[in-house]
């Protein structure tokens, strides 16, 4: 196992000793690609800011869809239900602290989770993904028709959030935001490799592979999946509070089913059941979607499709997949030559 793997559960102590050193390896990786972005891309921090979102979307939905097996194109619903109650907090209600606007979004992202999961999981395959769909769309709706209270088609703009612990101005160059969206990632991700390897993330990984045994063996289904729903839609729920503290200004574009498709589509680019493939994709599709636009306009959306047809047929388990094969393709030969 590596960082790149969070299959294994492992459950001797040195094995407990070597994923606590893997953790931490990944938190460094992280930090100091997030430094290093930090002092080279000055000028595109709202860029990077904008990818730590998404990349809090994408681990949400890595966390119902790669480790408890649920079909959903709707995930963008929980996503803007923290978008837009921070951001309701904020502009019609005073609550401008960012920390509390956080706390809003992931409660308010959570609920939503709750919410939609209990319609979503009376289906199952195709009919799950049309319930996530319908859900998704029903929200957009709803935050449409209520435009004394979000702003409708027109976005609700007057969201100024204080400064950050009461010393941090937020400031036009985005380096307060973009140093609490860091912050914020590291603390998600850590949290969500703890999940995913406790008996709780264990069991959903258990119900995703044989449900049937599963439920032979008494454990609860339907109650388990709810639960990691509500733990996906909470940290959801942070990327889009995240999302109205850095952008100001909120759409119903943050609940579009274009949003659920793209952060899906970076899931699969990046690998799924894998909280690195969240990552690594998001960074990948989104990095690679603004320098081809920014050199080809008109054209840039085919060679997005290329690269998702490239990474399909050569590396099937998405990009971090394809780096643990050609890891293991390297140690049998190394193996054998010995």
């Amino acid at each position: 196992m590596t960082a790149l793997d969070d299959s294994a559960p492992g459950v001797s102590a040195s094995g407990r000793g070597g994923r606590l050193g893997r953790d931490l390896l990944a938190l460094a990786v992280i930090a100091a690609i997030g430094v290093a972005g930090y002092f080279l891309l000055p000028n595109n921090l709202a860029l990077l800011t904008r990818i730590i979102t998404l990349m809090l979307l994408a681990l949400s939905l890595d966390l119902v869809t790669g480790f408890a097996g649920i079909a959903t194109l709707g995930h963008a619903a929980l996503f803007g239900a923290g978008a837009y109650a921070a951001g309701i907090a904020a502009a019609r209600f005073g609550i401008a602290d960012p920390i509390a606007m956080l706390a809003i979004g992931a409660v308010a992202g959570a609920a939503m989770g709750l919410l939609s999961s209990t319609v979503i999981l009376r289906g199952h395959g195709l009919a799950q993904l049309v319930l996530s769909i319908a859900v998704a769309q029903l929200a957009q709706e709803a935050a449409n028709k209520a435009s004394w209270l979000t702003g409708g088609s027109d976005g609700l703009a007057g969201i100024a959030p204080d400064p950050l612990f009461g010393l941090f101005q937020f400031d036009l160059w985005g380096k307060t935001v973009y140093g609490l969206a860091l912050g914020l990632l590291l603390l998600v991700f850590l949290a969500l490799r703890l999940v995913v390897r406790s008996p709780f993330g264990m069991l959903c990984r258990g119900i995703m592979e044989d449900p049937v045994r599963v439920r032979a063996m008494g454990a609860p289904i339907y109650s388990t999946l709810m639960k990691m729903y509500v733990v996906s839609g909470a940290v959801a729920g942070l990327g889009g509070a995240l999302s109205a503290i850095s952008t100001r200004v909120i759409g119903l574009d943050s609940l579009s089913f274009n949003l659920s498709a793209e952060v899906l589509v970076m899931l699969v680019l990046g690998g799924i059941g894998n909280l690195f493939g969240a990552l690594v994709g998001t960074l990948v599709f989104v990095w690679f979607e603004d320098l081809v636009s920014s050199i080809n306009p008109f054209h840039w959306l085919t060679l997005v499709g290329l690269l998702l047809i490239a990474v399909v047929l050569f590396a099937p388990r998405g990009l971090t997949g394809g780096v643990v094969d050609i890891r293991d393709r390297l140690r049998r030969r190394g193996g054998g030559g010995a």
